[in-house]
Order: C-alpha cells, then structure tokens, then sequence
C-alpha cells in the first residue's frame, strides 16, 4: 500500500463517520481513528475488511430480519421479509451515475445475480448483487449516504 491509497483511507474514514478502521496485510498493519462520535448506531467496532485492487461484482448477504417482538402493535412487522445487507463500508448508490435510472425501486422483481445498487470504497465502484428472488418492498438507505458492513440496505418479499 503506497502514501496516496493511505491518504485515501484516511479521507474514506473520515467522511464515512466510523471511528476506528483498522486493516493488516502481510507487510504491514494501519488503524485509523478519528475523534468524532459515530453517524451509525454501533455497538461494537467496524474492521474494514482488505480490498481486492480490481473492481469486482460483489454478492450481498441476505438473512432474515429477526426483530424482537414489539409491545406496541403499531409497528410494522418485517419478519416475513428477507434483507439483502451491504458487503462492505462505503457509500451506496441507486444508480449507476445520477443522470442514469435507478437500478431498483419499489415493487420491482428481482431474481439472484440482479445488481442492486452500488457501493463506493476507496474510489473503486462495486456492484452489489442480489442472492435471492423476490420484491423490493423497502429501500432501508438514502442514495449516496454511507453504509457500514453488513447494514440492511433492501427489505425484499421471497417469491
């Protein structure tokens, strides 16, 4: 890792509004701190995982959302749906560039392979893909906000 991809690092974390980053290779180990206090609810410390040089199609994780059951039954219940969860750290996008359209809405289908949107780390652009079929019910992130690992981007209805 030469001076210029550090320094990127060091704006990526700074503007990402993580605390801690810290990434081992075989020749060395960085950690990044910062003091301002977190964007992102976390309770335990993001480790930004290596990033391969090449630009390449990412598949997101998919789990089921298991929310604790609620007192109040006004809240929605989104235990039926699956969620398609973000990668990596970076900021996601809906579109490929913004005079282009977006790459899911709402109630739109998608089936395994589908890129659903696209997350910037380290000025390297990766494609997300869906692992499973079904609906997009709900869009969890706003367009160019940044994203920590494994954070819910998409809410999806299995077919």
């Amino acid at each position: 890792m030469d001076i210029k991809q550090i320094q990127e690092l060091i704006k990526f974390v700074s503007k990402s509004g993580v605390n801690e980053v810290s990434l081992e290779q075989k020749e060395f180990k960085i950690t990044i701190k910062t003091n301002q206090p977190p964007i992102f609810a976390a309770s335990a410390p993001v480790q930004a995982a290596p990033q391969l040089p090449v630009a390449a199609a990412t598949v997101a994780t998919v789990t089921t959302i298991s929310e604790p059951k609620a007192a109040t039954p006004a809240k929605e219940d989104d235990s039926a749906y699956l969620t398609i969860k973000s990668p990596m750290i970076g900021t996601f996008y809906r579109s490929s560039s913004p005079d282009k359209p977006l790459l899911v809405n709402v109630g739109d289908e998608v089936k395994a392979g589908k890129v659903v949107c696209i997350i910037e780390a380290m000025k390297l652009f990766n494609e997300i893909e869906s692992e499973i079929s079904g609906r997009i019910v709900k869009v969890l992130v706003d367009n160019a906000s940044p994203v920590e690992y494994d954070q819910p981007l998409f809410l999806v209805e299995p077919i």
